[in-house]
Order: structure tokens, then sequence, then C-alpha cells
């Protein structure tokens, strides 16, 4: 179905990206009129690759292959989040980077949401455990298993949340110059 055809009938597609450099989860949903279905969610593993580049590389490829296919409209992912571990941050602040980077390449407009607000706005608990969230998607979508990797649950409910927020989104970009302008304070000093 093309574009114009998705906007005669009012849909979009949202694809949601929880980035990370052993385990990537994507979740599509289709929303229709006020109708959220289920397309598709799982997990791309980056596999033995110990090359911090070739992983990269690889959740480029991957989620340039996932827009693609399903050809969303917007893209949500979650954002970095604060830890102890400065290298395990600056690793996921990479893969993250890379998915933006290529959401952005087909020119797929992009949103991050905190950690806390997409456990907030499907579980209604910002301090929600990743099993509750998965639960919880569970009952909206009338899922029967769980997921053996949250990874899957966690993009997916990226993607939710993104829907629910229409309206009150912060962080909106269509490209990288757009990004950038938008979010002055993300931009690190000379190098």
């Amino acid at each position: 179905m093309g574009k114009v055809e998705k906007k005669a009938i009012k849909e979009k597609i949202i694809l949601g990206l929880d980035p990370g450099t052993n385990v990537m989860g994507y979740g599509v949903i289709l929303i229709r009129t006020r109708t959220v279905t289920l397309i598709q969610f799982g997990v791309i593993q980056m596999g033995k690759t110990g090359e911090h580049a070739l992983k990269l590389k690889k959740i480029f490829d991957r989620v340039l292959a996932l827009v693609d296919e399903y050809k969303p409209d917007e893209v949500a992912l979650e954002a970095p989040f604060f830890g102890k571990n400065v290298q395990s941050m600056l690793k996921l602040g990479r893969a993250q980077g890379v998915a933006m980077s290529a959401a952005l390449f087909r020119e797929v407009p992009i949103t991050e949401y905190a950690p806390k607000k997409v456990k907030q706005s499907v579980t209604g608990n910002g301090n929600a455990s990743k099993e509750q969230v998965a639960k919880m998607l569970m009952q909206i979508f009338n899922i029967k298993e769980m997921p053996k990797l949250l990874d899957a649950s966690d993009a997916l409910a990226v993607a939710v949340c993104h829907h629910y927020q229409q309206g009150t989104i912060k962080i909106k970009a269509k490209s990288w110059d757009n990004f950038l302008k938008a979010n002055p304070g993300r931009i690190s000093g000379n190098r």
C-alpha cells in the first residue's frame, strides 16, 4: 500500500526500536483511525561479531532493511539511559545513533523517548519492570506467548508510546540538520 493510499484512509505505520550492541529489538504497529494493530515485532541479534564497528554496520543495515520493508511513517527510539558503566553507555549511544542515521537516511522522522516515559505510557508506572511492560503489551495485542528476549517487547512499547504521545512529542526531526538545530545541547564541544 502506497503512502498516498495510507494518508487517504488515515493510516500510519510506526517502527519502534530498542537499539543495543548485542540485541536490537524492533516493533511495527499500524494505526488506522483509532485502532492499533501489531504488524511485527522481534529481535536482531548481532551475533558473535567481536568488532564494535561491524556491529554498528549491521545495526545500520538491519534498520535500513526494516524501514524499506515496512515503510514506516515515523520511527520511535528509546533514548539513552544513564548508567554507571561509561563504556557500555558509549557503545549504546553509538548503536542508537546508527539506528537514527538509518531512519534519517530514508528521510523518516525520528522521535526519542526516555525509558520511564515508555513504561509510563504503556503500563501507567514509569518504574515498571520489563516483564510488566511485556505483559501489558500481551494484553493490548492479544499475544499468547511472552517473547524470549524482552528487547522485542521493549521496542514494541516504544512504538505504542509514540502513538499514545501524539501531540506531545518533544524531539522530532526529518533530517540531521533539523535534529541538530532542535537539540543544540546534544552537540559536544569542538574536537
